[in-house]
C-alpha cells in the first residue's frame, strides 16, 4: 500500500497590519502557486478551505479550476463545504439529478 500525502490550505486574506498578502488577489495566486509547488515536490493532494463570508474564497470552484489548469497529477478538492451557506442553483451537482 502506498501512502499518500497532501495538504489542506487555510489561506485567508484580511485587511490587517499582520497580513502577509497585499490584497485579496494575492491569496488566490499564492494558493495556485502552493498547489503547483506541492505537485512538483511529489504531494498527492491539494485541498482548500471554503471561506463563505470572504468574497475572494467564497466559492472554491474558480480556484479549483485554476489549480487544475496549472497542475496535471495532483488531486484537488475542498475541505468541507457547508451547504447551509451555498446557493443550490449555483453549486455543482451530479449529472444524474434533474436540472
Amino acid at each position: 500500500m502506498t501512502k499518500k500525502i497532501g495538504f489542506l490550505s487555510f489561506g485567508h486574506w484580511s485587511e490587517s497590519p499582520g497580513s502577509h498578502t497585499r490584497n485579496a488577489a494575492d491569496v488566490l495566486h499564492q494558493s495556485i502557486d502552493l498547489a503547483v509547488a506541492a505537485e512538483e515536490l511529489g504531494a498527492d493532494g491539494a485541498y482548500f478551505r471554503v471561506h463563505h463570508f470572504a468574497r475572494q474564497l467564497g466559492s472554491p470552484f474558480p480556484l479549483l479550476a485554476a489549480v487544475g489548469a496549472r497542475t496535471s497529477r495532483i488531486e484537488i478538492g475542498t475541505g468541507v463545504i457547508d451547504m447551509r451557506y451555498e446557493n443550490p442553483s449555483t453549486s455543482p451537482r451530479p449529472r444524474a439529478l434533474p436540472t
